[in-house]
């Protein structure tokens, strides 16, 4: 006999982050698409904006950072990866298993006014730190006429 996971309020959480999704401010948001990308599950995800650079951290206990594919297309930066599942022997010694298994996939947009090309990530403790850093503005300057 399997133990199934209830979720009563499955729905209400979806409509919530939709709502959080459609309503946010930030620059750096979650992709509509994403929910159709086909993952598994879907990591949590905390976003932060500096003066200088956008932070994305995932959370990601038990993935290997080799099973974690980051790329950064057209403004779209997706993650994607897979935790491995439990095999059936090795099942049938839990009593409930709730952590999700399989591939997973988040896409986020991405504002024009970053620097893809210095783009770093860091795995450490289960947790991936995304930097995005912006690009330099120009400053402008006063151009003195000589006569």
């Amino acid at each position: 006999m399997n133990i199934v996971r209830q979720q009563p309020y499955g729905l209400l959480s979806e409509l919530q982050r939709e709502m959080d999704r459609l309503f946010s401010a930030s620059p750096l948001r979650e992709d509509a698409t994403a929910a159709l990308a086909g993952g598994d599950w879907q990591p949590a995800v905390d976003v932060r904006e500096e003066t200088d650079r956008y932070e994305l951290y995932v959370d990601l206990p038990g993935v290997q950072p080799d099973a974690v594919d980051i790329n950064l297309e057209q403004g779209v930066l997706t993650i994607s990866g897979e935790r491995t599942a439990i095999d059936a022997e090795e099942a049938q010694q839990f009593r409930r298993v709730e952590r999700p298994r399989g591939r997973f996939v988040r896409r986020f947009s991405v504002p024009d006014s970053v620097d893809i090309d210095q783009v770093t990530a860091r795995a450490d403790n289960g947790v991936l730190k995304v930097s995005i850093p912006k690009l330099a503005k120009v400053m402008a300057r006063r151009i003195p006429v000589n006569a």
